[in-house]
């Protein structure tokens, strides 16, 4: 029998009475990857900040109790001149040396025993501001699992990160959900990552225009609901980016 993770009921979201959401209904089982998509403005990030408890919004989010839930957000502005390494970024989350290898472990950045020219080269000693787009992310993502968490949120989880970058981070999170049965939310603007990696999509345009699995609710009528005339860019965004 699945084990709801999340159930979330008639959720909407309004600032200064212009409503931003309205109406959203779905439901989440540990181990599922949902995917949240529709155009830009649709209420995506918004929806995840409710998610998060960091605005107020009206309806129902019903977490099960005692859940640690990850975020990645899709932007974090470093001043490429902070003296701020790796090793302590990593350190604001977790005080275990332990917890934070096996994180960097997880993201595929080798924490083995390395001479002593390595380890003063070692990504862990490198400031955030110098890292390239594809470490900075896997850097992002170590810190989201540095304590263990059930769930992970992900917004726009290859932004700024180039195509074969992106590959390897969609690859990532679907080890990461195999070996940690991890449950994932992630915003994607790309479908051919939503049939691959998610088992049920939802799609925002202030509202609900469809939830369930990917191959049974993207036909192209939903998404020229979703999208307008944009549906079939959507489809070959990914290529036109390369």
């Amino acid at each position: 029998m699945s084990e709801k993770i999340l159930e979330v009921e008639n959720l909407s979201v309004s600032f200064d009475g212009h409503t931003v959401l309205e109406n959203i209904n779905f439901v989440i089982n540990k181990g599922d990857v949902l995917a949240v998509i529709g155009p830009n403005g649709s209420g995506k990030s918004v929806m995840f900040r409710a998610l998060l408890g960091l605005i107020p919004f009206s309806g129902k989010i019903t977490w099960q109790s005692a859940l640690k839930i990850g975020y990645v957000p899709q932007k974090l502005a470093i001043d490429r001149n902070l003296p701020l390494t790796v090793k302590e970024f990593l350190e604001l989350k977790s005080s275990s040396k332990t917890q934070i290898l096996q994180a960097l472990s997880s993201v595929g950045i080798n924490t083995g025993h390395e001479n002593e020219h390595h380890l003063k080269h070692h990504i862990l000693n490198r400031r955030m501001g110098l890292l390239s787009g594809g470490e900075f992310q896997r850097v992002l993502i170590a810190w989201s699992l540095a304590d263990n968490p059930d769930v992970l949120l992900f917004d726009e989880p290859t932004a700024g990160v180039d195509i074969g970058g992106e590959e390897t981070i969609y690859n990532l999170l679907h080890e990461l959900q195999d070996k940690r049965n991890l449950t994932i939310i992630l915003i994607s603007h790309d479908l051919n990552v939503v049939y691959r990696y998610a088992n049920s999509v939802i799609c925002l345009n202030k509202q609900q225009v469809c939830f369930g699995e990917p191959h049974a609710v993207l036909n192209p009528e939903e998404l020229s609901s979703l999208y307008g005339g944009g549906a079939k860019f959507y489809h070959h965004q990914h290529e036109t980016n390369g």
